[in-house]
């Protein structure tokens, strides 16, 4: 008698950032402001992190290394419920706006103080706005300097603000500059009618139909055969933050159908299997567990 397919273990991540951090509503919000916004991001991870210990869930954790020092206890408290612990840089400024020494430093910066707070490696990293481009693909160079095990910020589409189009949608080794490698879990898009069509959360959650996004990961699952990432951040389960002006498209994509959000979060959680991306990746051999990897290391411009 012949039995059904295992369920395909996708890996679960979550951007932890503020609403007053996001790129769409960059124009209308100094960055010199951010510390008298009203903080919504602690309270907007609890409500997440409850959500996945009700369905059995552990998955990977990107902070901003500016959350992170504002709030260390909330990045103890993911990492105690087993979630694992990542690098979403530390201002959220887009890489290819940085210069190689500004990005390295604030990398630097924020991936120390995580492994500071939660007295482990941190191995994985997700760039802002997935701005790893081919005009930034010097940072990959970075990372590994870094001591960064792998990336997550490659989405193989076309937008107008990140992606690489027709850079490959499989889990595996990219080669940076130098003509090292790093592990690369790229962002995920579907094909519909020969579109790549990104099926892998945030706003596009959002704002496609549930049925697409589904219908694009079982895709993804079941007939590439591999392993998906998908990501939200907190500020997409709260509906009630506050409302900023900005143009008719950023309002479009940053405040639709947040009310919607959560219940479609619940769906995804039980209609797929998810892990962590440390897991995930240490089970297709392509990393090393946590237990064994090696000691944080220090980045060469700070030794």
């Amino acid at each position: 008698m012949s039995t059904a397919p295992a369920k395909s273990v996708n890996a679960f991540s979550i951007d932890v950032e503020d609403y007053f951090q996001v790129a769409a509503l960059a124009p209308a919000i100094a960055r010199d402001s951010w510390p008298t916004r009203e903080y919504r991001v602690e309270a907007n991870t609890e409500r997440i992190l409850n959500l996945l210990a009700e369905k059995g869930v552990h998955g990977t954790f990107f902070v901003l290394g500016w959350v992170a020092e504002k709030s260390p206890g909330l990045v103890k408290r993911i990492a105690s419920a087993g979630h694992e612990i990542a690098c979403h840089g530390f201002s959220h400024q887009l890489i290819y706006t940085q210069s190689q020494s500004e990005f390295r430093e604030e990398t630097t910066r924020a991936k120390r103080f995580l492994e500071d707070v939660i007295g482990q490696p941190v191995l994985g990293y997700r760039a802002a706005s997935f701005s790893i481009t081919r005009a930034s693909l010097w940072a990959l160079d970075v990372l590994i300097d870094l001591g960064f095990e792998y990336d997550s910020s490659i989405f193989p589409i076309r937008h107008d603000r990140y992606g690489i189009p027709g850079a490959s949608p499989a889990i595996g080794r990219i080669t940076a500059p130098s003509s090292r490698t790093l592990v690369e879990f790229p962002m995920s898009a579907a094909t519909f009618l020969g579109v790549q069509v990104p099926v892998s959360g945030g706003g596009y959650f959002r704002i496609l139909p549930y049925w697409l996004t589904r219908r694009g990961l079982r895709q993804i699952n079941e007939k590439a055969g591999r392993p998906f990432t998908f990501y939200l951040h907190p500020w997409e389960v709260d509906p009630g933050q506050p409302r900023v002006k900005v143009s008719a498209f950023s309002t479009f994509r940053h405040y639709t159908n947040l009310h919607k959000c959560e219940g479609r979060l619940r769906r995804v959680l039980t209609d797929f299997s998810f892990s962590t991306m440390r897991d995930v990746l240490a089970g297709q051999g392509l990393i090393r567990t946590a237990m064994a990897a090696a000691p944080a290391s220090q980045s060469p411009a700070a030794a």
